[in-house]
């Protein structure tokens, strides 16, 4: 597997492996109001779109969007801060690596672009993500959580990173 930039032309097949994450695993419904959000986050140029590619027959595995300053999601405060968006890995690949491939992938890249603080946001019942999430070094920040709805809370996760810091393998 490769980890690279999505090009133009798959961003739509993006969009659609997230949603169908997202539904697979029971975190969101198929009808879901932020369904449309989440197909097209990062397409407007206020993200970095990652993929990770079989090299055998490059099919998307799955992705990961880092926003900057300004452009991050809602729990970015300052420059020196990022986040980490959209996560998701094709129904099926689950349990192979690809997720922590992306998140290490997302870790070097947001270093090399001197983030201070990587950040996160993740459903309560998300947990075999927020486990690799601290396996990374994520630690919670209970204090930016955020409620994008009444009765949502997501998770704050945030890692500290140093300007050109790469992830650990």
């Amino acid at each position: 597997m490769i980890v690279r930039d999505a090009l133009p032309g798959e961003r739509a097949e993006v969009g659609e492996i997230r949603v169908a994450a997202y539904v697979a695993d029971g975190f969101m419904s198929p009808g879901s109001g932020y369904a449309p959000t989440l197909r097209a986050l990062g397409t407007d140029g206020d993200g970095q779109i990652l993929v990770a590619v079989d090299e055998g027959d490059g099919r998307i595995l799955g992705t990961v969007t880092l926003q900057l300053w300004p452009h991050g999601g809602e729990i970015g405060v300052g420059r020196d801060e990022a986040e980490i968006r959209a996560l998701a890995v094709t129904p099926g690949e689950q349990g192979r690596g690809t997720g922590t491939a992306l998140l290490k992938a997302v870790i070097e890249r947001a270093g090399r672009a001197g983030v201070r603080r990587l950040l996160l946001l993740t459903q309560r019942e998300m947990k075999t993500a927020q486990r690799m999430y601290e396996r990374a070094g994520f630690l919670r920040m209970p204090e930016r959580d955020w409620s994008p709805a009444e009765g949502v809370l997501l998770l704050a996760y945030g890692l500290p990173l140093a300007a050109g810091d790469q992830a650990a393998d």
